[in-house]
This record gives structure tokens, C-alpha cells and sequence, in this order.
């Protein structure tokens, strides 16, 4: 924006949709700014723009004056308002840039405002904002439903790649996209199971009149066949780092897609973890990723990537979560929406390519598997899944492969009653996100959190508060006859020890029910007992001494 663009805006007859001018002497209203964001950025989509613009110091009724503004003008000011925005819109987006001008003495400033993405309403806090003639006001519905259909009339997938044949399909993915088909589709069985490989294609949407889709090549099409995608890419990496965030070891995948997940998941070491659950004495063996999540989550990179950007799929495994990264923007705009709602979007990117696998049995119904994915983590007493979706267009799900903080799991064994978005807000308590503010008044008229904002954490009592008197006294003398045993296997091992070696030996494997100083307690009892009974015996006389086994012929003549 230079004074020239300038007053080829201001000298336009009428405000346009994707126009807006203010006086804005003063500080302008921050709601009123992100509302006219949105508004101006639908527009501009609409109208095809490639910006829309909000002018600040110019007056908006003919003749426009210049005026200039006070806004921001002093620090950090302008500097912050970017990424204040963007806290408030789907997908992060901002403004393009923030254009500082000095006409005529006076300071104006001129915010350049992306259009909405393709397929996908610019909202502020959730809400869709546009404009008729020069008032603000709600996206009006034919212009929300235009922005949406983009994303059904550029589907990729279900080009046609005209010089493709069934030549270029691998025979093992078709064999196995059939029995998938006949096995989601048992009604079909006796059909498909005689129709050549055109019917079968055709039915499955994967062709057009014989005529293959880039949705069949990514999923069934051989390696060498890629080159029908150009100058697309189709093709997902595996990486493996250390501790460090060093590479160890990778590999690529190709199409067929629905062979070459399941080699990727191959390389996936979905190692055995363990955690105590509240006052028992076992601890729990699970897997640290759920087989299904995993392949959910692959796939659904798979389904929705925008392919056109060049970029790929990547799963990155670190040694205690799985990043899962694929190009292309959320198209529901929130995660939160999407759970919220538990209901399908109407628009998809990849709308060929995702029907063709839910039909193989690679994702959920589509719109479904976010929120299945989620109630997995949950009933699994696992941290949720993460998504970031603060880059322009890309999309990031981090998958937790470790307990994050045992008082969030054991709140979840505790209370396996609450509703999902519950334990979504509780989550980010354990992730130290800020929540909401019915978030946090539903966790804290639950008592499932203390302390006060911004410092709030997992409540310890949640556990504790659901045991009654009888699993209390169950658990206790579980806790006895255990570290009883303990006591005298490493009597028996090492001779003698020390109530140091037995505090570290027993103390954190007693039951959570019981304080630190109500642990500390129970092991002097309980070798006070051991040494009445005849079972031990110091060595010495002082109460800081060592204990052995009494010798066979002490127990006996007891």
C-alpha cells in the first residue's frame, strides 16, 4: 500500500464489500476490529479479491477526508494486533500486512486482510461476519454457502487422469480394496464379487466410466504410476528421533496408499507402558498408542491433504509421542466445533478420495473420527490428542504415547461419568492451556481443579474422594501383606538393610489414599509388627540401625 493505492480507494464512489473506511480518531473497539476482519475477508473471497482492506483515518461518507488516527500509536501497539487476531479466528489468519502511511501530515493505517480460505468462512470467536452495502452484520447464507461449496468444486481427488489405465494400478491394493468394499458393503458381496475391475471401480466412485480418478492412483495406484499426479505429490515420510530431536532412522511410502500405511505403522514402535492407578498395588500394561487412533490419524492426513501444495504427509515419532503433519487448512475451523457438534461438515476437500476410504474401511464415517478418536484417548486415561492448526496450511496432531500427569489419569478412572468436553477442557488444564470461562466453572463446580487462574491444576482429592470406607481398608491391608512380602525378599537377597532401602523400595507403591506423612507412618508400623511377630530383627541397638531376618530357631521358639 503505497499514497497512491490509497487514493484510488478513497476516491472509489461507494464503500465496497470488501472496503471499509473509519475515522478512528481514538482507540477503536477490539471486538469491532475482529468482527470487521471477518466481514472484509468473507467479502473479499466472495468478490474474488485477493485482499480486502480496513482503512483507519480516513472518514467514510463522501467526500472522504483525511483525518488520521491515534490508533495503536503508541508501543508495542501495532506490533501486538496481529497476533491478538489471530487468537480469535479459525485457522489463525491475520492480517497480510499492516501498512503505516503519513498523508497530508495526518497518520493512516491501512490493514490488508487475506481472504477467507477455500472452502472455509473466516469467523471471528466462532461466528461468520460479512457485510451488505457498508453495514456489518452476518455472512449472509448464499455467500457462506459459495465460500463453502469451493471446496466440493475444486476436488482434487476426483480428477480425471486421462492417460491412466488399469495398467497403473497395483494389483494386491485392488484385490484388497475389493474385499474391503464386499466386507463394508455385505449386501454387495454377490455383485462385486462378479463385476471386472471397471464395474468395481466405477462403483466405488473411484472411476468415471472407466476413466480413473487421482483418488484411485493415491490409493491404489503402483509407485511408478505417480507421475499421473504431477506436478502433485503424493507420498508420506516416516522419521524416527531421539530424546535430542536427532533423525535415527526414516523412511518413504508411496501409493498404493492402502498398502503402504500399514508399512509405515510397521516402523512405529508402539512400546508397553505402565501406570498405578489409584490405591492399588498392580500396575496397568497398555500400549502406548491405540492401533486404531493411529491409523485414523494417518488417514487422515491421507484424506484431507491439500496435494496440490507439493508438500507430504509426515509422521514423526519421538520417544514419547507421534506427530502426524499433512498440508492443507482444518476445514472445519476448529476442533472444538467439530466435538462440540459430534455432526459431519457438509464440505470436504478430498470428497472423492475420503468417501473411497471410508468405504475400504480407512477412516471412520466421515466427520466421526475426531471425536472417536478423542473418546478413545479418554477411556484409555491417556492425554488427548493436540492439534495445531496456527500454520496457514498445515495441519499438526500430536498423539501422547505417556501419562502427562497421574492426577488427570487417576481423575479420569475416578469420574469415568464425565462428558467429553469435560475431559477435553481438563486436558489442556494438565497441558497448562488457559480455559474458557465456562470451561473453567464447569471443572471447578465439579471440583475437578484448584488454585485460581492462571494457575490451576489437576485436582489431587478426585481420586481419593471417590473411595469408600471398604476400599479404603481393602487397600490397606493389600498395602500390608505386599510390603510385607517386599521386606522379606530383600532381607533374603541382601542380608541386611536399612528403613532408607525400604522406603525407597515401598513408599511410592503404597496406595494413593494415603498422605506422605500417613505412608511414613504405616512402614514404621508395620516393621514394628514384622520385629514383635518374630519376622525381624535389628542390628544394634539404635532406632537408625539396620534390619535382618530373624534366625530360624528365634522364629521357632516363639
Amino acid at each position: 500500500m503505497n499514497e497512491q493505492r490509497l487514493r484510488q480507494l478513497i476516491a472509489l464512489p461507494a464503500e465496497t464489500e470488501w472496503l471499509e473506511f473509519k475515522a478512528a480518531r481514538q482507540q477503536e473497539n477490539f471486538e469491532d476490529v475482529g468482527k470487521y476482519f471477518s466481514a472484509l475477508s468473507n467479502e473479499a473471497n466472495f468478490a474474488r479479491q485477493k485482499c480486502g482492506w480496513l482503512i483507519f483515518g480516513v472518514t467514510d461518507k463522501p467526500p472522504r477526508q483525511i483525518c488520521g488516527t491515534h490508533y495503536r500509536n503508541e508501543a508495542p501497539g501495532l506490533e501486538r494486533l496481529k497476533a491478538e487476531i489471530a487468537q480469535h479466528t479459525n485457522h489463525r489468519l491475520t492480517f497480510s500486512a499492516l501498512h503505516e502511511l503519513t498523508v497530508d501530515g495526518e497518520r493512516v493505517l491501512a490493514f490488508e486482510i487475506p481472504p477467507a480460505l477455500r472452502g472455509a468462512p473466516t469467523t471471528w470467536k466462532q461466528v461468520s461476519y460479512g457485510r451488505i452495502h457498508e453495514s456489518l452484520g452476518y455472512l449472509a447464507a448464499n455467500k457462506f454457502d459459495a465460500i463453502r461449496r469451493q471446496a466440493v468444486e475444486a476436488d482434487w481427488s476426483a480428477q480425471i487422469c486421462e492417460a491412466a489405465t488399469l495398467d497403473d494400478l497395483h494389483p494386491a491394493a485392488l484385490l484388497s480394496a475389493r474385499e474391503k468394499f464386499e466386507q463394508k458393503n455385505p449386501q454387495l458381496a454377490d455383485e462385486i464379487g462378479a463385476a471386472d475391475d471397471v464395474t468395481f471401480l466405477n462403483k466405488a466412485k473411484l472411476a468415471v466410466s472407466g476413466r480413473l480418478t487421482r483418488a484411485a492412483l493415491v490409493l491404489l495406484g503402483r509407485p511408478e504410476a505417480t507421475h499421473h499426479l504431477s506436478p502433485s505429490v503424493a507420498k508420506m515420510t516416516w522419521l524416527l528421533r531421539d530424546e535430542n530431536g536427532n533423525t535415527k532412522d526414516y523412511a518413504h511410502f508411496e501409493p498404493p496408499f492402502l498398502l503402504s500405511g500399514e508399512r509405515l505403522f510397521g516402523k512405529i514402535r508402539n512400546l508397553t507402558v505402565r501406570y498405578l492407578p489409584p490405591g492399588t498395588l498392580i500396575p496397568t500394561e497398555i500400549s502406548q498408542y491405540d492401533p486404531w487412533v493411529m491409523r485414523e490419524a494417518l488417514h487422515n492426513c491421507i484424506a484431507h491433504q491439500n496435494y496440490e501444495t507439493g508438500g507430504q504427509i509426515s509422521v514423526i515419532e519421538d520417544t514419547d509421542a507421534l506427530l502426524f503433519t499433512n498440508p492443507g487448512e482444518f476445514i472445519p475451523g476448529s476442533v472444538d466445533d467439530v466435538l462440540r457438534h459430534n455432526a459431519p461438515s457438509e464440505f470436504y476437500r478430498n470428497a472423492c478420495l475420503a468417501q473411497a476410504m471410508v468405504q475400504f474401511k480407512m477412516i471412520d464415517t466421515v466427520g466421526s473420527g475426531i471425536r472417536r478418536m478423542f473418546t478413545v484417548q479418554k477411556q484409555r486415561f491417556f492425554p488427548l490428542p493436540d492439534y495445531d492448526l496456527s500454520h496457514p496450511n498445515r495441519v499438526e496432531m500430536r498423539l501422547h504415547g505417556r501419562i502427562l500427569d497421574e492426577k488427570y489419569t487417576h481423575a479420569l478412572i475416578a469420574r469415568t461419568d464425565l462428558d467429553l468436553l469435560d475431559v477435553v477442557a481438563l486436558d489442556r488444564v494438565q497441558k497448562n492451556i488457559a480455559l474458557g470461562d465456562s470451561e473453567f466453572k464447569s471443572l471447578k463446580r465439579q471440583k475437578l481443579i484448584e488454585g485460581r487462574r492462571p494457575n490451576i491444576h489437576v485436582s489431587a482429592d478426585v481420586a481419593a474422594a471417590t473411595d469408600t470406607a471398604v476400599d479404603y481398608l481393602r487397600k490397606r491391608g493389600m498395602d500390608k501383606r505386599y510390603c510385607q512380602d517386599r521386606i522379606v525378599e530383600l532381607l533374603t537377597m541382601q542380608d541386611t538393610a536399612t528403613k532408607d532401602d525400604f522406603r525407597k523400595l515401598l513408599l511410592d507403591k503404597l496406595s494413593d489414599a494415603r498422605s506422605a506423612q500417613q505412608k511414613e507412618d504405616f512402614l514404621t508400623n508395620l516393621l514394628q509388627e514384622m520385629r514383635r511377630n518374630g519376622l525381624i530383627e535389628r542390628v544394634g541397638q539404635s532406632t537408625a540401625s539396620a534390619w535382618r531376618l530373624c534366625k530360624p530357631e528365634a522364629v521357632d521358639g516363639d
